[in-house]
Parts: structure tokens; sequence; C-alpha cells
């Protein structure tokens, strides 16, 4: 018999789960309390932007594989039930905030009367497993043989249908042979395609989330670190990085210096890391995730000073168009993004700001109402005194610098994403800046 799935929670890794699976060839049922989330879904709309997921959901809903409610009763019928809710940062403080994860289980608890599985796949501080199961034996009528596992997701935004359907590895931490068989069954496409599934205990699959999520911030402000060297030298921190990519200890990859890291994830993740050591009395341990942070938030500053620098030193009385407001290219997500942060602190300082980006405009808008807003690049840019680029989205890499030659005051860019062609941009007519590079 096919196992039926649940997923409680229907944000960014919520919807896409549940339509992964539903496309697996599993019933899945999901589950919100978000009313109106619930209902978009249902007819087959994402409240977010993803490549490929909505063509997916609406495949899984024609299919029947796939519904969505509001009722823990209902989800409760499935087999296995996956917890995918955020675990933001707590106000005020750097630790997570649990009130969602413990939410969900405490309100889909009550309703398991026979034997289960409930599979976190949540961000959270290690630890949290041990204590939800021993939450959950207390709260579901079929006491113990309500079991808990952890399989943390490793989801990139932008790609995360590829991830789930063909992730690079699955980790699962147990603490019975029947959960691991359960979710061998859930996961046996991935396992027979050769992905490596690795079975831990439950502080290791927790761990193995936040470790890599503080490992890609440390290279990311490691390499932003030696751009501000190469400013100083004349040096080019992108050669800089091809030859350290070179080296296999190394890699290439997240070698990339610029604005540095934002979105839902990083930022907030490696700083609950840090709480999570302090509580544990091993801050010493992640003393250098401070830096790590320290660095990431000084790339912002570092490129409002650069854009004043470019406008003579004030930014009163100016025009500045700005490419990208979205964290990161192909979503819509604005969480923590950097662009619109430098954008904002570059309005308060006088100068007048419009943005454009292909997919963020309608959520960035939402959050930063104050700055102006265009539906082409051409129109960001009219008049503009300063061009910067914020966001790498490939119609912004692939564009002609023409296009806005004839429409801006000045032809002055600042790339702090590093990701245009210098060459091409000069040939053009325009003073090139970048970050870390001549």
């Amino acid at each position: 018999m096919t196992l039926r799935l649940s997923v409680l929670g229907t944000g960014y890794l919520g919807a896409t789960h549940a339509a992964c699976m539903a496309e697996l060839g599993f019933d899945v049922i999901g589950m919100d309390v978000d009313e109106a989330k619930v209902a978009m879904l249902a007819d087959g709309r994402t409240p977010f932007y993803e490549p490929d997921l909505e063509p997916l959901l609406r495949k899984s809903l024609e299919s029947g594989r796939l519904r969505f409610t509001t009722s823990y009763a209902e989800a409760a019928t499935a087999d296995v039930h996956f917890l995918c809710v955020g675990t933001p940062q707590r106000k005020g403080e750097y630790a997570a905030d649990m009130r969602y994860v413990d939410g969900v289980v405490d309100g889909l608890a009550p309703h398991l009367d026979r034997p289960t599985l409930v599979v976190g796949k949540s961000t959270v501080p290690v630890g949290t497993a041990a204590r939800l199961q021993q939450r959950l034996a207390v709260l579901a009528p079929a006491g113990e043989a309500a079991e808990l596992a952890w399989n943390p997701e490793f989801l990139r935004e932008g790609f995360a249908v590829e991830d789930t359907i063909k992730p690079d590895r699955l980790v699962v931490g147990t603490a019975s042979e029947r959960a691991e068989t359960l979710l061998r069954e859930v996961y046996a496409n991935a396992i027979a395609a050769g992905v490596p599934f690795l079975v831990t205990d439950y502080a290791t699959a927790e761990l193995v989330k936040v470790s890599a999520n503080a490992f890609l911030a440390t290279k990311i402000s490691f390499i932003n670190a030696m751009a501000e060297l190469c400013e100083a030298t004349g040096a080019d921190v992108t050669q800089l990085a091809d030859a350290l990519g070179y080296d296999e200890r190394i890699g290439r990859k997240f070698l990339n210096a610029g604005l540095g890291f934002g979105g839902g994830c990083l930022p907030k993740d490696i700083r609950a890391f840090m709480a999570r050591a302090g509580e544990l009395g091993v801050d010493q341990a992640l003393s250098f995730l401070k830096e790590v942070d320290a660095i990431n938030m000084r790339r912002r500053s570092h490129v409002v000073d650069r854009a004043r620098d470019a406008l003579g030193g004030s930014f009163l009385g100016t025009r500045v168009g700005v490419l990208g407001a979205t964290f990161k290219p192909n979503s819509d997500d604005v969480r923590d993004s950097l662009a619109l942060n430098v954008a904002g602190q570059i309005q308060l300082q006088g100068a007048q700001v419009t943005v454009y980006d292909p997919r963020g405009i309608d959520t960035a808008r939402a959050l930063f109402p104050t700055l102006g807003y265009a539906d082409s690049a051409v129109a960001a840019c009219e008049g503009a005194d300063l061009v910067l680029h914020l966001t790498e989205w490939q119609e912004f890499r692939e564009m002609d610098p023409a296009v806005l030659s004839d429409v801006v005051a000045v032809k002055k860019i600042i790339d702090a994403r590093n990701a245009l062609d210098p060459a091409r941009w000069r040939a053009a007519g325009w003073t090139y800046g970048s970050l870390g590079r001549p």
C-alpha cells in the first residue's frame, strides 16, 4: 500500500515538499492554519515565486494525489507527517523562535491515535528533536507509538523543486529501525538513484543543517573580507577566488565576492546557532561566527559608502536607479534583502531611489512602501545619476549597456554583485565600479 503523507506548514519548504512528494507518487495532504494560503494552493496558485513549482502544483492537484486542508484531524489520517514550519529569529534576540514548531506538534499530536511517524524538516536548535519526541509521547493517544525523526532540508531558493526530487544527500535522525524503514520507503526513488542516505541520531541530524549554513556563511564572508583587502591593494578578488578555487580542499563555489548573503535562512540560522552554543556552555566554539556576521553586515554599508563617493560625497538631490530587490535571483523573497537594505539607506540619506526587479516588486513594495518602483530596468534608471546592480538576475547580466545609456543622466554604475562584464560596460562609455576588483 502506498504511504499517505501529510505536510504541515505550506510556506517555501512545505508547499514544495508537498507538490514534489505527490509528483513522486504519494498521496499527500498539505495542512496550514492560514485559510487564505490553503485556498490559494488548492486553486493551484503559490503565494510566492519558485521556478517550476506552480505547474507542478497544478499537475499534482489534477492527478488527485495532492489536496490541502486547515484541519489537524484530517492531516492526522496520513502515515507519515512532515513538519515544515518556519523558525524565525526571536524578536530582540539571536535565538530561534520555536513557537510555530511547538504549535504544530501540539495541534497534531492529540489526533495521533495509532502508530505513526512525525518527521521534522525545519532548521532547529540542537536538542529540539529529543524534546519534541517526549512531548509527542505525552500528547498523542498512541503514546510512544507516535515516533519522531529529523530529516533536515537542504533546499536552495530558485532550485527547490530540483533539490527536493533530486537531492544531493538525505540525512535522517532516527531513534528506531521502524522510523528508518519508513523513511527509506519515502525516499526509495532517490536512494535507488544513488543519493547518499545517512542515518544518524537526532542531534547529529539537527547539527548537519546549521553546520552547513555556518560553513557557507563563513566562506562567503571570507571572500568578502579578501575583497576589502583587494580594494586596499589594487588586487582583483575575482582572480584571487579563481586561483583559490583550483585547490580541491577549498573549491570555487561560494567564493564570489559581492554584497554578501541575506534571505530568510543564513543570517538567522548562524545567529540561532551561536545562541544555542551559548545555552550549551560552548559559546566560544562559535565565536568566529560573530565576525562572519559582522563582515556580512558591513558589506551593506560599504556599498552605500561607495555609492555616496561616486555621487561626490552626498546623496541629497540625486537620483539612483536600483537593479534588483530580492535577496537572490529566481525568487520573489525579500526577507533580509541586502538590495532593499542598501536602497533604503540611500533613500534615507536624501536620494530619490527607484527599484526594478523581475519578480520581487510586489513583495518589495509591501516591505518598503516608501521606495520608488518601476516596471522595467529602463524606467528605474531614467534620469539616474548612478545605477546600482544589487541582485544578479540573468536579465541584468545579459543587458546591453546601450539600453540604459540613453535614459540615465550620468553613465555610472556600481556592480555590487561582481556579475556584469566590466569591459562591455566600459566600452559603452560607462564608469564601472565593482567590489574588490579594479
